[in-house]
């Protein structure tokens, strides 16, 4: 390809120089032909590898037969993706979008336009310090990342936070003006910060006893990549809305808006968007979906997170590092130091793709099908660099 095609691009993230051109379950491709093992996956997107068989069959089928209809009209992949999520959760309705950062602005025009009907008005969202909702104005307004506090000024008012993991704090902030509290059960951005089960029972009882709304963003944690269907399953809880991505689309731009019929307020002309719930994309969704589904699949990727847990703390306890800590096919490492970074670069030099979401931290989200070999394979490699690292 012609490198300065490259100059064309918007700036908005450091690249590295290569150019991936093809990938293949866990692998992939740049342009020279050099692989790479892959335990970004796009940040937890491609939930079943790149171009899994499963996806290119459903995109081929579904683009012989409709791509896109205005969503004014009913498609059928659509209204068959809606029913397997509703039947496999506690909501009852979903509206599909292109994007996480979509799901969660339509979780909150949900959450005010139900305050605005059922508590006088009420439109302010308890959010947590550190979490990551999306780049929307809204959703960046939502987020507790302390990089956002100046940028894009003014911020979207109506998220004031708490700490995480604090329940008397997010009790304080309750008032007649809030409608909902919105929260991630893993907070990914953050370095892999799972919820405690006090937390999420303790949030859940303290919504309902003040009659307000609680959203649980599964963006990240959706989808399986935790060990169930739905990040949620593990806290014996039911939120009232849900908002999906990354993994339910397997690679394309796919993501939900998931609640509870009581909740679903929206009147015609509220919430739409052009390409939202287009007949292809859904088609995928179906086929991820299913693909999660079978028997014993969920069963392996809790199997496989536990496998990677162990690894992770044989090579932390090997090598002095810190905790190993999430949920399935979502853990971090502690580093110990600011050593994130640099990690990354050189995985990658040997080709190996790897996720620092703070500077102390690795992040793992390998695909939810990925073998036992590649896990070892990914310790290996990291064991290797963090011994040429004392060397040097």
């Amino acid at each position: 390809m012609q490198r300065d095609n490259l100059d064309a691009l918007m700036r908005v993230a450091d690249r590295p120089p290569q150019v991936f051109v093809s990938g293949s379950g866990s692998w992939l491709f740049d342009e020279t032909g050099k692989r790479y093992l892959d335990f970004v996956q796009g940040w937890a997107v491609n939930c079943l590898g790149h171009c899994p068989p499963e996806l290119t069959q459903a995109i081929n089928e579904q683009a012989q037969r409709l791509v896109n209809c205005s969503p004014a009209f009913f498609n059928e992949p659509s209204a068959r993706l809606a029913a397997l999520i509703a039947a496999h959760s506690c909501f009852d309705q979903v509206f599909f979008c292109n994007s996480g950062a979509e799901a969660n602005e339509g979780a909150i025009k949900l959450a005010r336009k139900w305050g605005a009907k059922n508590r006088g008005g009420a439109f302010e969202i308890v959010t947590f310090d550190n979490a990551f909702h999306g780049r929307t104005l809204a959703t960046m307004s939502a987020s507790g990342k302390p990089q956002w506090a100046q940028l894009f000024e003014p911020k979207v008012g109506g998220f004031p936070k708490a700490p995480f993991g604090n329940l008397d704090a997010v009790a304080k902030l309750i008032g007649e003006r809030t409608a909902a509290v919105m929260l991630e059960p893993v907070q990914g951005e953050a370095g892999v910060i799972p919820a405690t089960p006090e937390l999420m029972q303790g949030l859940r009882a303290l919504t309902r006893e003040r009659g307000v709304l609680l959203i649980v963003d599964e963006i990240q944690t959706g989808m399986g990549r935790t060990g169930k269907l739905f990040g949620y399953e593990h806290y014996a809880i039911e939120p009232d809305i849900m908002t999906l991505g990354k993994g339910l689309g397997g690679g394309v731009p796919l993501a939900a808006l998931a609640a509870r019929e009581a909740v679903c307020c929206f009147e015609p002309g509220d919430q739409g968007g052009t390409f939202n719930g287009n007949p292809l994309m859904t088609a995928v969704g179906c086929a991820v979906m299913q693909a999660l589904l079978a028997p014993g699949f969920l069963d392996g990727v809790a199997r496989k997170g536990s496998y990677l847990r162990l690894r992770l703390e044989q090579l932390a306890a090997k090598r002095g590092l810190g905790e190993v800590r999430g949920k399935g096919l979502l853990l971090a490492l502690e580093l110990g130091a600011d050593a994130g970074p640099q990690l990354v670069e050189r995985a990658r030099d040997r080709g190996l793709l790897l996720n620092s979401p703070r500077p102390s931290v690795l992040r793992f989200m390998p695909a939810l099908n990925v073998d036992d070999a590649d896990i070892d394979t990914v310790v290996a490699q990291l064991d290797a660099l963090l011994e040429e690292g004392r060397d040097g």
